[in-house]
Order: C-alpha cells, then sequence, then structure tokens
C-alpha cells in the first residue's frame, strides 16, 4: 500500500556500529556527511518494506546524498567494507553490487592487458 505524500515516510533505526571509523587529520570523514542531519533510518530498510515504499525513500536518500560534501568517501567507504545494506555515496545496496562487478572485471582486464603487454615486450 503506498504512503500518502503528506505521511512520513517509516524507517528503521540505524544500528551504531554501521558508522563508518575512518579518522584523519581532520576528524572522521563522515563528520561532514549531510545526512547527519537527515533522519538515518531513511538510508536503510524497515523489515518487510513495501517496494513502492523503499524505491520512495530511497530517492530521498539519494536526494540528501546529491548534496553531500563526502559523497564521494562515503561511496568509497561502502564499496571497500563492502556495505550489504542501505543508502550510501548514493548507491542502493543493489547498485553498489554492479559497482563491485564492474570494478572487478576492469581490474581482471587491466591485469590480462598489462600481461600481454609484458609478453609482448619480453617476446
Amino acid at each position: 500500500m503506498l504512503q500518502s505524500p503528506h505521511q512520513p515516510l517509516q524507517v528503521a533505526a540505524v544500528p551504531a556500529q554501521r558508522i563508518p571509523a575512518r579518522e584523519d587529520d581532520a576528524g572522521p570523514w563522515h563528520s561532514e556527511a549531510a545526512c547527519r542531519r537527515d533522519e538515518a533510518g531513511l538510508f536503510f530498510a524497515p523489515s518487510k518494506e513495501p517496494t513502492a515504499a523503499r524505491l520512495a525513500r530511497e530517492e530521498a536518500a539519494k536526494r540528501v546524498c546529491g548534496g553531500c560534501p563526502v559523497m564521494i568517501e562515503c561511496r568509497e567507504h561502502a564499496l571497500m567494507q563492502p556495505e550489504p545494506y542501505g543508502v550510501w555515496g548514493g548507491l542502493t545496496a543493489a547498485e553498489r553490487r554492479v559497482a563491485l562487478a564492474r570494478r572487478r572485471r576492469r581490474d581482471i582486464e587491466l591485469t590480462a592487458t598489462t600481461t600481454a603487454e609484458r609478453i609482448a615486450a619480453a617476446g
């Protein structure tokens, strides 16, 4: 059942351990994240969420990510961990799986090209 546009989205709480822990001289990158100003549950699915509600919630989360000053750092964190749930760096879990698969294919292609170049140079 679709929610009325005037009703707030139902969201789930985010476990504290899901917050990235990387810090550098300027402090943790996530302290600058735009999502810190929003309800964290917007970025994570409640259990048994209907498809239409999930899509609306994910789009709302992506809009927040779109204006985030640390979106790239967040995305890289989610790809390197890998984070299995939620919207991170403007990507859903499914979109991150696709991005990781593309990276793996690119890395394999680069390795094959480099190996072929070495063989050709040696030969």
